[in-house]
């Protein structure tokens, strides 16, 4: 059983695709620095997948992506869909080192304390995902202050140029990318006539690499899971892991990604 609270009336209805509100209220829950919506599964103290939006999107759209959020509410995780922040009249992500407004860190360290308050989450079991511009966002985050959270898994994004010259770490990772995704190509494009630049994803694991401290450039195993080709670098520091997996789309968050994403997590020590 799932614990959807939704608008409509503040009734409690399973399984309610993408009106998680916040308990007794009718809204999102909103902290200092801005709101969320949550769903909680039938259990106490569960862990916390914070996941966030691409660039226009919503929190509220988050939670409609179904495929992703039901699994990860059967297998015992609540699930959080922060707001973004506006920039240039769309909801986003105050991503960029430099850039003007909402300290997106401090956001969401406020958020998961007080999901932690009203809700019993484990504070100290929290996974921070994001799709495409919620992806940039966790790469910048985990790369400046990478004890935030206990693992990051963005999807179908990563830095921009100039790339960063080094993050903080070791960090715990899983970068789940589409093989023809042509939004945020696997080697980076340009926008705004030239103002902006993705970056390289290969050139992101590289940076990555180097902050887990890896003993070599070579991924220590491959596997694939269901339609997920997976690289991995384990002879890191301790506390670091890194993991890339590819799949046959394009920008999306794909079908079994959850699964994919909870076997990995719940495999780290302590996951």
């Amino acid at each position: 059983m799932i614990r959807a609270f939704t608008l409509a009336a503040g009734l409690t209805v399973a399984g309610q695709a993408g009106w998680a509100a916040c308990a007794d209220q009718e809204d999102m829950c909103e902290t200092a620095s801005g709101g969320y919506h949550i769903e909680l599964p039938e259990a106490d103290n569960p862990p916390l997948v914070v996941f966030l939006h691409g660039y226009g999107g919503s929190a509220t759209g988050t939670l409609k992506n179904r495929n992703m959020v039901e699994p990860l509410l059967a297998r015992g995780y609540a699930v959080m869909a922060p707001e973004g922040s506006e920039r240039n009249g769309r909801q986003s992500w105050n991503f960029f080192p430099g850039w003007e407004g909402r300290d997106e860190t401090a956001f969401l360290t406020e958020a998961v304390q007080d999901a932690s308050t009203r809700f019993g989450v484990d504070a100290d079991r929290v996974v921070l995902g994001g799709f495409s511009a919620g992806a940039f966002m966790v790469y910048y985050l985990a790369c400046a202050a990478p004890d935030t959270f206990s693992a990051y898994v963005p999807v179908s994004g990563g830095f921009w140029r100039p790339h960063p010259e080094g993050c903080d770490g070791p960090v715990r990772m899983l970068h789940t990318h589409g093989w023809t995704d042509n939004v945020v190509p696997l080697e980076g494009r340009i926008l705004g006539g030239g103002r902006f630049h993705q970056g390289d994803i290969f050139a992101g694991l590289e940076i990555w690499r180097v902050a887990n401290e890896c003993v070599d450039t070579k991924p220590s195993g491959f596997s694939t899971t269901g339609q997920f080709m997976r690289r991995r670098w384990t002879g890191c520091a301790e506390g670091g892991m890194l993991e890339f997996a590819l799949f046959p789309g394009g920008h999306t968050v794909p079908k079994g990604w959850a699964d994919m994403m909870m076997d990995w997590y719940e495999g780290l020590p302590g996951g």
